[in-house]
């Protein structure tokens, strides 16, 4: 199971995205893709056109978006806590893709690198 971040969310079902093909490369390869909530709220605050809002319902349906319940809160917490330079990075994703036992894609690689135990997608 992979869980996708935000980033590759705008870059693969955005306008003019530039990772079109290793997207549909990926789901090809029989690859389950997720996205937490957390994911999806950041998707859809942004500015989106409609054809990339019906792209995303038709490949990665809102419903089933995997909530950001109280595992996903604790484990988000202890990293928080156990991690140098914690502020202003999204260590919540990459609790959610912990808690599910899953890897995390990203573009943003650095960002999550320091996180024991997390395997990144690549």
């Amino acid at each position: 199971m992979i869980v996708l971040d935000t980033s590759v969310l705008i870059e693969a079902l955005g306008a003019g995205g530039s990772m079109r093909k290793e997207f549909r490369r990926a789901i090809a390869s029989g690859h389950r893709m997720v996205v937490p909530a957390l994911v999806l709220y950041e998707w859809l605050r942004g500015p989106r056109l409609e054809a990339e809002l019906a792209v995303q319902e038709a490949v990665l349906p809102s419903a089933g978006a995997l909530p950001f319940g109280p595992d996903e809160a604790g484990a988000a917490a202890g990293l928080y806590r156990r991690l140098p330079r914690a502020r202003g990075r999204e260590i919540a994703i990459a609790a959610c893709a912990m808690s599910w036992h899953a890897s995390l894609w990203t573009l943003n690689p650095d960002d999550f690198a320091d996180i024991p135990g997390l395997r990144l997608f690549s």
